[in-house]
């Protein structure tokens, strides 16, 4: 597997989520997502989100996943706390 195949095959399950999926050795992947489908939901269930688009491949092909899953809204709020203080 390539990241570009795992992103395609979690982009085909969460259509709206932005996805970034890295690896060096094309067994160990990280992914970074952010979208609307994890709104409501804890890490536990925003990670079987994921692990349902890649189906048997994980702990195949794919044999590690690190996941960071945020919606929008966290996102954007990450991004401003990792920003340079104002003042």
């Amino acid at each position: 597997m390539t990241p570009q195949q795992i992103t395609e095959l979690i982009q085909a399950a969460l259509p709206q989520t932005q996805i970034e999926v890295r690896s060096d050795d094309n067994t160990h992947f990280s992914a970074r997502l952010v979208g609307p489908e994890f709104a409501g939901l804890r890490p536990l269930a925003r990670h079987q989100l994921i692990y349902r688009a890649l189906g048997e491949r994980m702990g195949r092909e794919i044999h590690a996943l690190t996941i960071e899953a945020f919606t929008p809204q966290e996102w954007a709020g990450r991004a401003q706390q990792e920003s340079p203080g104002r003042g």
